[in-house]
């Protein structure tokens, strides 16, 4: 056995008979009082779970889905909303060994159709303002459930919505009767994140219960979280920041989450306050929103986000640590310390649960101080995701032949070994926390029939960091419109097939696209023609 082999193999070990079940329970025998979570409502009264109730709730929860028909190894859709209702259906289909399949909430038709299809999900869990939706996207499910409210918030058609989509009530799903033990592995399947890529469809990446507890312990580990520890969380439930850096983190720990429906800059500091948050994953959105507001003393001890920004900590009076990491990688593959923050800027240093080389184009390493594509190596089903689910394809260009990761991502690392984010390799925009194929929307946009060809970009955004725009050359149809009418055909068809976040905000009509070498579309030259958007 080569030492490659022999350290897979003791990292599978150390998740030996574990799983999310065995953490959750081990925290409410242990500290069966203790607050798990804290749901702070934008109407309404706060409630809270300690870790006995939590595990009470998703066991009978789980126990209801079982008497429904859901087995281990299930697909089941989690389509909510920031929400109690989201994080006691994560953990029933954990404790059922069913895999959680936490969707975008911004997706579009076409969207659910396709998560639903691809995973052969066998019902969904929803909220009022979603259930017509899933109900004509994913008319093969056996049934779908759907709760009483909008994140806490009343809606006028909520009471029975249930009834409209031929639908059962969220509530009806819970029992009295125990669950029937169900036996699951480290290795078993635990929940599915679709995540955008260069190809026209999300992909599916599948995580283990190994994964799962990596994701929390490795990332309570890099932010030395302990029980004391308290935590708001606004960025949504269904990504890996808030599943995997904020839920999973706090409750290996022993911590507490406070969870907010999204991201209010004139609830931040009362909310803090008021339960003594001591850390919080941030955005640069988060950061640029408060800027305008007074800071109050505070508890907190750090932020965490995209890179370290000491002015940024100086201002309100935290320390912030940079991080860098991806649905398939679980955690932060690269990370600052908290008492170590480095340089303005950094991402950090490599974590050390895992390795990473920079490569130029030819595949060789590249020394100090270049920019080169970031290639990162685990254990596939510990510390890096299991598969691209029901995707070969995609698995077999991730990986080469020596287990490295291909992430992507462009870096730098200077000569005392901080490395820097320098671009995406991939055709990928960062549109506020979401990242978000340009070939996706590219797909759509042909499918109008209006282009000969087109090439979307991002567009520098003072608060979003960048917004996706697309540059046209019409087709005979696209070419008996005016601008304004194509641009506004273009922009409508998008708002029907993709999520918001991914709807170009301006269409660009040019009769040619510059070119670079082998014919490829200069997407850094059309990117140089758009000024930034500073409103």
């Amino acid at each position: 056995m080569n030492l490659k082999s022999k350290i897979d193999q003791t990292r599978h070990a150390s998740m030996q008979g574990l799983n999310i079940p065995w953490m959750l329970a081990q925290w409410a025998e242990r500290t069966p009082d203790k607050i798990a979570v804290i749901w702070e409502p934008f109407t309404g009264e706060s409630q809270s779970w300690t870790y006995e109730r939590l595990l009470q709730d998703a066991g009978r929860l789980a126990a209801g889905l079982q008497k429904r028909g859901v087995d281990k190894g299930d697909f089941v859709i989690i389509h909510l909303d920031n929400s109690p209702e989201f994080v006691l259906s994560w953990y029933a289909c954990a404790l059922l060994g069913a895999v959680a399949v936490s969707t975008n909430t911004r997706s579009v038709a076409r969207d659910m159709s396709y998560f639903a299809d691809h995973t052969s999900a066998v019902c969904a869990i929803t909220q009022p303002a979603f259930a017509k939706l899933i109900r004509s996207a994913c008319p093969d499910i056996r049934f779908l459930a759907v709760t009483d409210n909008d994140c806490g918030e009343a809606d006028n058609e909520a009471p029975d919505m249930a009834q409209q989509v031929d639908a059962v009530p969220f509530a009806d799903l819970f029992s009295e009767a125990p669950v029937e033990p169900v036996a699951v592995e480290s290795a078993d399947n635990l929940s599915v994140q679709f995540t955008s890529g260069t190809t026209s469809r999300p992909k599916a990446v599948l995580w283990t219960h190994a994964n799962g507890l990596w994701a929390g312990k490795v990332s309570a580990i890099h932010m030395r979280l302990r029980r004391e520890d308290i935590t708001l969380v606004y960025m949504p439930l269904f990504h890996t920041n808030a599943q995997g850096y904020s839920m999973l983190a706090t409750h290996w720990s022993g911590g507490t989450m406070v969870m907010q429906p999204r991201f209010s800059s004139s609830r931040f500091w009362d909310v803090c306050l008021k339960h003594r948050v001591s850390w919080v994953s941030m955005i640069p959105f988060g950061y640029k929103a408060l800027m305008s507001q007074p800071v109050p003393e505070h508890q907190m001890r750090f932020w965490g986000g995209p890179a370290s920004l000491p002015g940024i900590g100086a201002h309100f009076g935290v320390e912030t640590i940079g991080w860098w990491g991806m649905t398939e990688t679980l955690t932060q593959g690269i990370v600052t310390d908290v008492d170590h923050p480095g340089p303005h800027g950094t991402l950090g240093r490599v974590a050390p649960e895992y390795e990473i080389d920079i490569r130029d184009e030819q595949g060789a390493s590249v020394p100090a101080g270049q920019k080169g594509l970031l290639f990162i190596r685990g254990v596939r089903g510990v510390s890096l995701f299991k598969e691209y689910y029901r995707n070969p394809e995609a698995n077999a260009s991730a990986f080469d032949q020596d287990g490295w990761f291909d992430t992507g991502d462009i870096v730098r690392m200077d000569p005392d070994g901080w490395l820097y984010f320098s671009d995406r390799e991939k055709d990928m925009l960062k549109v506020g926390a979401e990242n978000v194929a340009a070939s996706e929307i590219e797909s759509v946009i042909m499918q109008t029939g209006l282009a000969d060809e087109c090439a979307v970009v991002g567009q520098k955004h003072a608060m979003l960091d960048e917004v996706p725009v697309v540059f046209i050359i019409p087709s005979e149809k696209g070419k008996a419109l005016t601008e304004e009418e194509l641009a506004a055909r273009v922009i409508s068809y998008c708002e029907v097939n993709l999520a918001d976040f991914k709807v170009v905000r301006s269409v660009f009509r040019v009769s040619e696209l510059p070119r670079s070498t082998l014919e490829k579309i200069a997407k850094n030259e059309l990117r140089a023609r758009l000024p930034a958007i500073t409103a």
